[in-house]
């Protein structure tokens, strides 16, 4: 399914490496951790980190079994909890470490894991390093750095220029082992033959810029690609450990339907107002809450006059849509319908029903709502575009009104004539 490099180096200018990596494709799991704490101590945490959450993701291993075999929303719920609690753990241990030995005080990690199950990855994440994603002749980094400067940036606070020459840049605002417990980024991608994920620290990205990365890879053998990351880095400056560990999907034992279907959703949910102006990551994070269902041909999927929350969208086969038993339209694969039932559990305003077996996308309000706590960018983007989307409706909903009392008012010009 997977075959997997990696390579770590001290750098030019420091004098032992703390950073420390996993490549395990046989259990699919695959790690970057960045130490800091000194003498010793930042390479103490990034190992530390590194094992603990092996050693849990072992213990656990049915529950990533489960996920690649299990589309339900529970077990997606279980393998990114598992990811989350591998990584707590990791941070629980460390603390206590250093408190235990005054020489350790301080010492943590950063943290960027990708578990690899069937057709499924799940990604945990802290710190700055990184994780990218090249995929059909583009790159996406599926990881957001957690620093002061991306704080900065994100709240519109400073310019990416100002970013690139900030004091701050390497101002950690979370790492695992610091405090006890740490916020975990988790998130879950579905895989694609001919996918390559690369996790590295910020010794290797601190020298990229994110669009160099896709040039990189392309021609070369994914064997070759982390001694080719890694010379860059030093040839660029090498001033910090520098890691980098490259995953390539093979097509071997990828169920072809499953990834038509996973291609699918995608291509279909970028298309769809509502989520047309997210980032790459951030579409990815609301497929990890979307499930899948299927109708035979005559069931109804949603019902005139009935509550709903469920936003659908069509990935196979053909429904039509009944407004107080008359058809009023057609849809087809990437069609999408109830996307009002996200908002509030007001009845549905027409009858949709399946015509032939179909096979649709779901997403529930309280899912995409409990992705939007989570994400405070998503979710000001996602009511931007509601915004957009209730604004069109009523725009065309007043040229409607207006046309029907213009013809409303010629009838009644002309009724005199017509009695007479």
């Amino acid at each position: 399914m997977t075959e997997a490099f990696g390579l770590t180096d001290v750098g030019r200018k420091r004098q032992h490496n703390e950073d420390s990596m996993l490549v395990d494709a046989s259990l699919g799991l695959f790690i970057v951790a960045d130490g800091m704490g000194g003498h010793a101590a930042g390479e103490v945490a990034s190992m530390r980190a590194t094992e603990v959450v092996r050693q849990h993701m072992v213990s656990n291993r049915h529950l990533l079994k489960d996920l690649s075999t299990n589309t339900s929303q529970d077990a997606r719920n279980a393998a990114q909890a598992l990811m989350e609690v591998a990584i707590q753990r990791a941070c629980a241990d460390i603390f206590r470490m250093a408190l235990a030995d005054p020489t350790k005080r301080g010492m943590g990690t950063t943290f960027v894991c990708l578990a690899v199950s069937g057709n499924k990855g799940v990604i945990g994440h802290v710190g700055d390093s990184r994780i990218y994603l090249v995929r059909h002749g583009q790159c996406h980094r599926l990881t957001e750095d957690h620093t002061l400067v991306a704080a900065q940036l994100k709240a519109g606070t400073i310019t990416k220029e100002q970013a690139a020459t900030s004091q701050y840049r390497n101002v950690i605002t979370r790492a695992v082992g610091i405090q006890e417990s740490v916020q975990v980024d988790t998130l879950i991608v579905d895989l694609f033959p001919g996918d390559l994920f690369l996790l590295c620290s910020d010794g290797l990205h601190g020298y990229l810029d994110d669009d160099e990365v896709l040039p990189l890879v392309q021609g070369s053998q994914p064997s070759d690609l982390p001694k080719r990351f890694v010379d860059l880095a030093n040839e660029r400056g090498g001033k910090d450990n520098i890691t980098a560990v490259v995953v390539k999907v093979s097509g071997e034992g990828t169920m072809e339907a499953e990834t038509s279907e996973a291609q699918s959703r995608m291509e279909a949910l970028r298309k769809i107002p509502l989520f047309r102006h997210l980032t790459y990551k951030e579409q990815t994070a609301v497929l990890s809450i979307a499930t899948t269902r299927t109708f035979p041909a005559g069931r109804e999927i949603v019902v005139e006059g009935q509550p709903g929350e469920e936003l659908f969208v069509v990935i196979r086969g053909r429904v039509v849509i009944e407004k107080s038993g008359v058809e009023i339209a057609e849809l087809r694969p990437g069609g999408h319908f109830g996307e009002m039932g996200l908002i509030d559990n007001a009845p549905r305003s027409a009858t949709v029903r399946a015509v032939e077996p179909t096979r649709t996308m779901v997403i529930s309000r309280s899912d995409l709502m409990g992705l939007m706590k989570r994400e405070s960018i998503l979710a000001v983007k996602m009511l931007w575009s509601f915004v957009q989307v209730l604004s069109d409706r009523l725009r065309a909903t007043n040229s409607e009104l207006s046309e029907a009392r213009q013809e409303l008012a010629v009838a009644q010009a002309i009724q005199p004539f017509a009695e007479e």
